[in-house]
């Protein structure tokens, strides 16, 4: 019996060793993300006054004459979302620009019978003089990406409008980011920022608000201010036909056709711009449940872009070092999640069976549990203020907090099965998020 309690503490010992060195790796990782987030803040507010000082400029910028203008299609595409047509539509047919140049494709995917309301509704607009088609898949290959391909073939024109169906943009959407799209001829598209018809509805929503718009003013307008990769978000931009073509069209494979051909525009030198005064409302999930079928599409379509393009990017000798880096501390950033996961119960694990790193290892962990909330809590707080300066008092923002808290940590729950599946190559489907059928007012 002694030599089998000598027998399993030996192996306990080696396991701790394992365990330890495991959870210092994942420390790492998780610091360096933290890192990366302070660095993005301080970025910011040092670039803030300039790049909206140049957004501003380039707002102000004058469209070519009327009769210059070129064709837009603005393409909408929806999967059992019928209900939500007619006002995505009618914001479409209200954009302010030459009615003979503008174009409007419905992208149906549809399986729940509702391309038929879809129809109807493109047959309304079409007899008060509005140049809508509708686009039915019965094969709805390669999902979004899949659609938007499709519909490019079916038009010779070179600009491209990208809203999903939920999306409400302001009559003048397309003026201001034309202007900016046409006054460079290097850019690929025009990125404007989500707003929210209904940021207010409940605990949940003004919990992604926040979060969100972290991601709009730290993570957008920072990476754009500062050269940095911009990712498009999938809505509420415009793309220039020849950009998308050149960098090798829409692509399946992966639940982030966004992200992926933004890489792979930018990796031949045309990039994106991102205009922060440009708000186009959209909905947010209202339960849970419809947050977390998002959550994990989004998580799994990212790892999938980062494991096809990041080593790639790295090894690409035709990118200087420093956007090789800047390319890796974005699509790196996915890694942190994972190794939260991973370093918080291998450290316990092996602080209890007796490491001789448990006490470092513990200081570790409370330390970069401790950096990191902090981190956290500066990065909502500085999207907060630079994208709603004096709409939210500290006050206010705590108790917005304590929520995004709690439902983080639901969500990382919920996520871990799309990052398992992304490391070992599991394929899902593209399951849209789930929207409300009441259609709100924009």
């Amino acid at each position: 019996m002694d030599g089998l309690w000598e027998n399993f503490w030996a192996v306990a010992a080696w396991l701790a060793l394992i365990l330890s060195a495991t959870s210092l790796f994942a420390w790492a990782v998780t610091f360096g993300s933290t890192v990366a987030t302070f660095y993005l803040v301080i970025k910011h507010w040092r670039l803030r006054e300039k790049g909206l000082a140049a957004e501003r400029a380039a707002l102000a910028q004058p469209l070519p004459p009327e009769n210059d203008l070129p064709h837009v299609v603005v393409q909408i595409p929806t999967y059992n979302e019928g209900a939500m047509v007619a006002r995505a539509l009618d914001a479409a047919c209200g954009l302010d620009w030459p009615r003979d140049k503008l174009h409007i494709q419905i992208l149906d995917d549809s399986t729940d019978g509702s391309t038929l309301f879809a129809r109807q509704e493109v047959g309304v607009r079409r007899a008060r003089g509005c140049n809508v088609e509708l686009i039915h898949r019965t094969e709805r290959s390669d999902y979004k990406a899949g659609a938007l391909a499709n519909a490019m073939t079916m038009t010779p024109h070179g600009y491209f409008a990208i809203l999903d169906v939920d999306y409400v943009p302001e009559c003048d959407f397309l003026r201001q980011t034309m202007t900016c799209l046409l006054a460079d001829p290097k850019l690929a598209f025009i990125q404007a920022r989500f707003d929210y018809v209904n940021g207010e509805a409940n605990e949940l929503t003004r919990t992604q608000a926040v979060l969100l718009d972290a991601h709009l003013a730290i993570e957008q307008g920072t990476r754009c201010w500062a050269g940095h990769p911009l990712p498009f978000n999938g809505t509420c931009g415009v793309w220039r036909r020849e950009a998308i073509e050149a960098a090798g069209g829409w692509r399946g494979g992966t639940l982030a056709e966004d992200l992926d051909l933004s890489y792979r525009a930018w990796r031949i030198g045309r990039r994106g711009s991102f205009l922060m005064s440009v708000p186009v409302p959209g909905e947010l999930p209202e339960t849970m449940k419809a947050w977390m079928t998002q959550q994990q599409r989004w998580t799994k379509g990212f790892g999938e872009v980062m494991l096809r393009l990041l080593w790639p990017i790295l090894g690409d000798a035709s990118l200087p070092w420093a956007d090789r880096w800047k390319a890796a501390m974005h699509l790196g950033v996915w890694w942190s999640g994972l190794a939260w996961g991973v370093a918080l119960p291998t450290g316990l694990i092996a602080i209890l069976l007796g490491s001789p790193l448990r006490w470092p290892l513990a200081a570790l962990l409370l330390g970069q549990l401790l950096v990191g909330y902090v981190a956290l809590f500066v990065f909502l707080r500085a999207g907060n203020l630079s994208l709603r300066p004096g709409r939210t008092s500290l006050r206010q923002f705590m108790r917005d907090f304590f929520f995004v808290s709690r439902d983080l940590f639901r969500i990382g729950a919920v996520i871990g099965p799309a990052q398992r599946e992304v490391i070992f190559g599991k394929r899902s489907e593209f399951v849209r998020t789930p929207k409300s059928t009441v259609v709100k007012a924009g």
